[in-house]
């Protein structure tokens, strides 16, 4: 499957893509995130960071050290954006990490191997108190370590503060440098561990980047509608250890001379206020987010005017990657939108990985329906291999595609077909299989499915989207289980204000919120609904347990993005499995009809 467009030339690197857009545009704000005791928003012009960067350059440069990477340890940050094209300015590659790595762990095992795989000449962290136990634990014999405020104390390396870096004079004519950055160059290492749990660094070029950026733009023109293009402002929380937040958001705001506003707020309970908080300041022309931040902010939006106000006041274009948004919340959106706005927001649905720079498919027209990925940009190339039902298993070929994983060749080989196509295990149904154009709907991991005793196949993938929908707004996630055994359970999180509103109890902990006679009456009705509606064996649910314990970032049962691995948690969580499956039932379990 091809798109009959031809792709758009890209440009030749991601620092000259930046140093366009300060030459464009220099007393614009590139940057800002909110600082110090007052929480006041701090903006850094493309002007002021193009001397910064340059200057950052010089001191990589100075290093001597070719091609070994610039890791980093801490978050989404003005210093981080910076860092990262200083670091593919001076040909290392940026290898950002998840901060759950060095902040969750308990033995940093997981980093220290990271760590050990890169062989980094920087180590960076905005916070040497908050990182000091992460770099106690890494073998940094080779590397120097960076940081803003405070700097890390008592580590046998040379440490250095970020002002001092900033002031270093430059002595290196920059802007000939990055013209002879080769395409071919590794510009970023980007770690992803799939279902299995051990991490991998994808390898990740200046032409991936860039051919990523310019067909993702490309398929979303503004002009192509006929409507002047708006100035770009984000405000976005997607972290830049992974692909969508730090090569497709962070690449496309240089492409287009835009404004990202940092989102310091996460969609768990007690940090997304800080998101509305935001919110209700910034106006973003484009919003991007995970469904389960969707659903909580499609709750807000029905509760705050004022937020509402804010949030559709200059929006053009939401977009959602990363797992199927749930019908009842989409529905819950466009209401809002109408709402405040006399009109529906078009939702643009990606599809991707890191080793395709998150450029695969792309739903860039209007619809009504969730659940659908688009069609390929142009220059990919879909395999679909036949499954069942009219299911393909996906494989792509294009030049967005990484080159494999570095330093683990048998990974690498596995990843590929024997035509060079990357499987990405994934599955997909067409939408109308008579007309293709109408385009592709996602249709699980094919790791995470699983049959039951019968034999009975169960698609995890949209049975779980379809029980999130069913106890809506109850439940923020789901995870099914069931392989091998006679009837379908679930494991289940709750939304704690939703499920506080239900009860009348304002104040309720988690613990009591999981007992509650009400909100298990509740769920029953529900579940019970929905069995009517799904009466078959791969549908039907017959029991559930609520889970008080929150999805664990570090044991890699739910990522930093909100995606949970539902092999990793039946794993982990073996004896809740068991728990739900008892004879006789746990008084904690509800029993469904």
């Amino acid at each position: 499957l091809r798109s009959p467009v031809a792709p758009r030339e890209p440009a030749r690197n991601v620092p000259g893509l930046f140093r366009a857009a300060a030459a464009r545009r220099p007393g614009r704000t590139w940057i800002a995130q909110r600082r110090g005791a007052d929480r006041a928003w701090r903006q850094l012009g493309y002007d002021q960071a193009l001397a910064e960067v340059d200057a950052l350059t010089q001191a990589l440069l100075d290093l001597d050290a070719p091609g070994r990477p610039v890791a980093v340890l801490s978050g989404n940050s003005i210093e981080h954006g910076e860092l990262a094209v200083a670091a593919m300015q001076a040909g290392m590659p940026l290898a950002p990490i998840s901060p759950a790595y060095s902040l969750m762990s308990r033995d940093h095992a997981k980093l220290r191997e990271m760590i050990g795989l890169l062989d980094p000449a920087v180590v960076f962290v905005q916070d040497g108190d908050a990182f000091g136990a992460a770099l106690q634990a890494l073998p940094l014999e080779r590397a120097q370590v960076w940081a803003v405020d405070p700097l890390p104390r008592g580590l046998p390396v040379a440490v250095r503060g970020w002002d001092a870096l900033c002031a270093t004079p430059v002595r290196r004519d920059m802007a000939a440098l990055v013209e002879a950055i080769e395409p071919s160059t590794v510009a970023r290492y980007m770690f992803t561990s799939g279902s299995t749990g051990t991490p991998k660094a994808v390898t990740i070029t200046q032409r991936m980047m860039c051919v990523a950026t310019a067909i993702t733009s490309q398929m979303v023109d503004w002009d192509a509608a006929g409507e002047a293009k708006p100035d770009n402002v984000l405000l976005d929380w997607l972290p830049w250890s992974h692909v969508a937040g730090g090569v497709a958001i962070f690449n496309g705001v240089l492409d287009d001379a835009g404004t990202l506003y940092i989102d310091d707020g996460r969609p768990v309970p007690g940090l997304f206020e800080e998101t509305l908080r935001n919110l209700r300041e910034i106006s973003p022309v484009r919003f991007s987010s995970m469904p389960l931040a969707y659903g909580m902010l499609a709750d807000a939006l029905q509760r705050d005017d004022v937020l509402a106000r804010s949030f559709f006041r200059h929006l053009r274009r939401m977009t959602y990657s990363g797992a199927r948004l749930p019908d009842a919340v989409h529905q819950s959106m466009q209401d809002a939108a109408v709402r405040h706005t006399g009109f529906r927001i078009p939702f643009v649905s990606a599809y991707g990985s890191t080793e395709t720079c998150a450029a695969v498919t792309l739903l860039y027209w209007p619809s009504e329906r969730a659940g659908l990925i688009g069609l390929p940009h142009p220059g990919v190339t879909l395999k679909l291999m036949p499954l069942d039902d009219g299911r393909h298993e996906v494989r792509v070929h294009s030049e967005a595609v990484t080159p494999g994983y570095l330093r683990q060749p048998a990974l690498t080989a596995e990843a590929f077909d024997d035509e060079g196509f990357i499987r990405m295990g994934d599955a997909v149904s067409f939408v109308d299989p008579a007309s293709p154009r109408e385009g592709l709907a996602f249709a699980g991991r094919v790791a995470e499915e699983f049959k039951l005793q019968s034999g009975t196949f169960v698609r995890v993938g949209s049975l779980r989207v379809a029980c999130v929908d069913a106890a809506a707004p109850l439940l923020a996630d789901v995870v099914v289980a069931g392989a091998d055994r006679t009837e379908l359970g679930l494991l289940a999180w709750l939304k704690p204000d939703a499920c506080r509103e239900l009860t009348g109890q304002p104040g309720a902990t988690l613990a009591e919120l999981v007992t509650s006679p009400v909100l298990h009456d509740a769920l029953r009705q529900a579940f019970a609904d929905h069995n009517r509606r799904n009466p078959g064996s791969s549908t039907r649910i017959r029991r559930l347990l609520l889970l008080d314990q929150p999805a664990s970032i570090d044991a890699g049962e739910i990522n930093d993005k909100g995606y949970v691995n539902q092999r990793r948690v039946l794993e982990r969580r073996a004896a809740a499995v068991e728990r739900l499956f008892a004879q006789p039932a746990d008084p904690a379990v509800i029993l469904i009809d």
